[in-house]
């Protein structure tokens, strides 16, 4: 394959060569819609390995062949060589599907990084990964940028693939929501702006082993050196602050780090906890960013429209984002102060009879729903904890919910969940799903307690997604709304 690399574009080869897509979920049809394009000119011929058959696949399939491309059902072995591989997220770099078309190619990529080498050179990226609060702080700089007039394109994770933005040709500037899945296949991708909120446990199926998982999002950063750009990292996690430890101790850097935190302890300087020349943390319950020599005083952590100490430091970490990328400090107070709850995000949803209730449906592990423990006055909240059982150790959960003034656990972890938690001091009841869990939390309610769906599991013993959970709970807090009127 020539590796020439394309005038005004950030790092697109002249000549694609044999392209291999690994996958036909929405990431890899994008990439193939976008390969077929090009079938004849950059690209030499298009082979997809589609995995499992389904409907959908099937039908996307039969449009491809026709235009000359081999594709494959069922078959994870590879007699062929490619010379660029584009794998779907879902396939886990640890399975012998990959492995095997790891060895048929000579280079493995993510969507996310071929739309980034795709994309116009004068294009900016920010790019944002951590176990939480990926998909709120991706929103909020996006909101941020547009109030700032910008032409940007959320993408990723959170709607639009990114090869499709680029495609179209979107935007000036990309807000990309990446997970682990993604970052695990990256060579060159350098953002102008990286985020890394924070690394705790989680997909350990697809990754194998904590380690692998940390190393993935770590990649979010490697490249930074190319591109003197800039990390806006958390420094509270024991993970992220390590990170910040070690690019202390680095004194040849190409780009800048901003660490951010606003935990217990945190309430001081930043630049002093972590010795870096930028930084943001809460001062006074004022989120403030130190950056290139400027003092920023933003808003009041009470005045955001999203609740909880974890959504001050998305905030704190979508603002320095959004003031590396050149947004006024004026602008990201209007931004940070104009921005709404998003759906299945400590959602607020309706009231009854003097009772609050949120969906908070995304929380879908232990970490998350300890946040949204924290976002609520001891005593005043019931939490209804349970799903499909991802098997997470429990014991912070148990520690974190002693502020509840009752449980209800649910659904296939419901008995697990239970058996933890009944020790604390406070009402843990056991219902058998949601809905049942729902009408014994507002039996144990009284007026200016809140009612609260945070999980801790994923929702596939009763649902389709956290989503088709998060839109249930609501239509039937509705339903108890009207009918309690």
């Amino acid at each position: 394959m020539d590796n020439v690399y394309i005038d005004g574009r950030k790092a697109a080869f002249a000549s694609l060569g044999d392209v291999l897509i690994l996958g036909l979920g929405k990431s890899g049809r994008a990439v193939a819609q976008y390969c077929l394009d090009l079938l004849g000119t950059r690209v030499s011929s298009l082979t997809i390995a589609a995995g499992e058959h389904n409907e959908s696949a099937l039908a996307f399939a039969k449009d491809c062949e026709k235009a000359g491309v081999k594709v494959y059902f069922d078959r994870y072995t590879f007699d062929e060589r490619y010379d660029l591989c584009v794998a779907s997220p879902g396939i886990s770099q640890f399975s012998r599907f990959y492995e095997n078309a790891a060895e048929a190619s000579a280079s493995v990529i993510s969507e996310v990084e071929f739309a980034w080498r795709e994309s116009r050179a004068d294009s900016s990226w920010i790019a944002v990964t951590g176990t939480n609060g990926k998909t709120t702080t991706t929103t909020l700089i996006t909101h941020i940028l547009e109030t700032a007039g910008k032409r940007v394109a959320a993408v990723g994770n959170i709607g639009t693939t990114c090869i499709e933005s680029v495609a179209s040709d979107a935007a000036d500037v990309y807000v990309a929501e990446v997970s682990s899945f993604q970052l695990a296949s990256m060579d060159l991708f350098a953002p102008q702006v990286a985020v890394l909120l924070n690394i705790t446990p989680d997909h350990l199926y697809w990754h194998m082993t904590f380690d692998a998982y940390a190393e993935a999002k770590k990649n979010i950063y490697r490249h930074l050196d190319d591109t003197h750009g800039t990390l806006v990292i958390d420094a509270v996690c024991d993970v992220t602050r390590a990170c910040v430890k070690e690019f202390k101790e680095k004194t040849e850097r190409g780009f800048s780090y901003i660490p951010l935190g606003c935990g217990a302890g945190l309430d001081c300087s930043m630049i002093d906890a972590c010795g870096s020349e930028n930084a943001a943390w809460l001062s006074d319950g004022m989120l403030h960013v130190d950056y290139k020599g400027e003092s920023v005083d933003l808003v009041a952590a009470s005045s955001l429209h999203i609740k909880g100490e974890h959504n001050a430091s998305n905030a704190l970490a979508a603002a320095s984002a959004a003031l590396a990328a050149g947004v006024a400090p004026e602008v990201v107070r209007r931004g940070l102060r104009s921005f709404k709850p998003l759906e299945h995000r400590l959602e607020p949803c309706g009231d009854i009879a003097g009772v609050s209730f949120f969906n908070d449906s995304k929380a879908t592990n232990v970490d998350a729903t300890c946040k949204a423990l924290s976002a609520f006055p001891k005593g005043s909240a019931i939490f209804l904890l349970g799903g499909h059982d991802k098997g997470t150790e429990l014991d912070e959960l148990v520690e974190a919910a002693s502020v509840c003034r009752a449980i209800v656990c649910f659904g296939a972890a419901g008995q697990r969940f239970f058996e933890a938690l009944s020790p604390l001091d406070i009402p843990v009841e056991l219902a058998d799903h949601m809905e049942d869990a729902l009408d014994r939390a507002i039996a144990l309610a009284q007026p200016g307690n809140s009612v609260v769906l945070s999980p801790a599991c994923a929702s596939f013993d009763e649902f389709d997604s956290f989503e088709h959970r998060g839109r249930v709970f609501k239509q039937l807090v509705d339903f108890r709304a009207q009918h309690a009127r």
